[in-house]
């Protein structure tokens, strides 16, 4: 068996369905329980360290540096898994474009109307959604070891969880590329801190917060490339009403994102020499 074969070909790839009585964590009340459940641990955890007024956080060992290394393979896995499912996609489905006059390119960034989230694709962006669980606890571990709680950070945690239910619950338009740009960043980023973290020397610049701006700002092009796709595509992308709401939460992060990578600088460039 290949590659291809398990990540692209078989049978529970090719027969997937988001459905909320056959996929795990596909109702709404399970992603606001979620949702919910996250802010009030995480800010309740940061509440008891201030109230015991410690003024250090816990180790917690080799655990951060284990999640940060699942995470960077997980997403490498989601990344490859998506690309040879989206080209298998194409190749399947080419003969129907002819009719819509639909390229690859223009299909990556825009679904026709009437797509239905089953298939290969949409079982690489259930996987995404699950994998998006999984990165809430590094908001616990920031907590937990150096008492630090931003707004940020639960804002932009939330908010991506819950724009990865919307690709799925809408079959949203743009989400493939988004995927693929989304889990490339994080194989990097969080194999970089899997490699900080055992001890071995990090990049001599804000290399995780370069990474984040470098993936906002290829974000904000595709997201264009939507709306001028939509604009001159007889019969508009699929998911359209989500995709505005995405890239309303978009926005917001990338403001909030712009504020922290400012004060990231600025706190940088004030360290004495």
């Amino acid at each position: 068996m290949t590659v291809n074969y398990w990540l692209a070909e078989h049978p529970t790839i090719v027969n997937f369905r988001w459905s909320p009585t056959q996929s795990y964590a596909s109702t709404w009340s399970f992603l606001f329980t979620a949702v919910s459940f996250y802010v009030i641990t995480a800010v309740t955890f940061h509440l008891l360290l201030k109230i015991f007024r410690r003024r250090h956080g816990f180790s917690l060992g080799p655990i951060p540096a284990l999640h940060s290394l699942t995470t960077a393979l997980i997403s490498a896995v989601i990344f490859i898994g998506i690309l040879l499912s989206a080209v298998a996609e194409i190749r399947d489905t080419r003969w129907l474009w002819r009719r819509t006059r639909t390229t690859a390119l223009q299909w990556f960034l825009c679904f026709p109307v009437g797509t239905r989230a089953s298939g290969r694709v949409f079982f690489w962006s259930y996987a995404f959604y699950l994998s998006r669980y999984l990165h809430l606890f590094r908001t616990f571990f920031s907590v937990i070891r150096r008492r630090k709680l931003s707004f940020f950070q639960l804002i932009n945690q939330s908010s991506l969880l819950c724009i990865s239910f919307l690709w799925l619950e809408y079959s949203q338009s743009f989400q493939v590329v988004a995927i693929l740009l989304t889990t490339v960043s994080y194989a990097v980023v969080y194999g970089y801190r899997f490699w900080t973290e055992i001890g071995l020397r990090g990049a001599c610049f804000p290399f995780v917060v370069s990474c984040q701006a470098i993936l906002l700002g290829c974000m904000t092009v595709c997201h264009v490339g939507v709306l001028c796709i939509h604009l001159v595509k007889r019969g508009g992308c699929n998911g359209i009403g989500a995709w505005l709401f995405n890239s309303v939460l978009n926005a917001v992060i990338s403001l909030l994102y712009l504020k922290f990578y400012v004060k990231t600088r600025s706190m940088t460039t004030a360290k004495p020499t």
